[in-house]
């Protein structure tokens, strides 16, 4: 008899490598990083444009990453004519665009089968561990910078 593990920190990691594995796979293609990606999804979602400053505090809080490191990725997408400076805002371009959408159609049929056959109670569950596990290692994280 074989019993399911119970979630835990090890198996959130586990599966978080395991997808972001994937989608490195396709990002390499296009010669981004995960990260740059992050950063490049903010700013073509923003409602509207954004300085560097907020990119870099957006993209921090998500990936916990060291600033200095998001600025360099700026850099590189605006290198990349993937962002472009527009005064003191950084606008995403058609190109910048296109490589979110290119990625998310090449990804897409691997993510359908990743995610084929779990029970929709199961990923509403999932969904709600994740979410308290992330606001309390959260609360957690500003406790141990304050």
């Amino acid at each position: 008899m074989t019993t399911t593990p119970a979630a835990d920190a090890r198996g959130l990691a586990l599966a978080h490598y395991a997808a972001r594995g994937v989608l490195e796979h396709f990002l390499a293609r296009h010669g981004v990083t995960f990260q740059q990606q992050i950063a490049l999804r903010a700013a073509v979602t923003a409602a509207s444009p954004r300085t560097p400053d907020a990119l870099v505090a957006e993209v921090r809080g998500y990936l916990k990453a060291d600033p200095a490191a998001l600025r360099a990725d700026l850099d590189e997408l605006l290198a990349k004519r993937l962002l472009v400076a527009d005064g003191a805002h950084l606008r995403p371009t058609d190109a910048g665009r296109g490589l979110l959408a290119a990625t998310a159609a090449e990804v897409a049929p691997v993510t359908a089968r990743v995610w084929a056959g779990i029970p929709a109670d199961d990923l509403a569950a999932a969904g709600r561990v994740l979410a308290r596990v992330a606001e309390r290692a959260n609360a957690e994280l500003a406790a141990l910078t304050a």
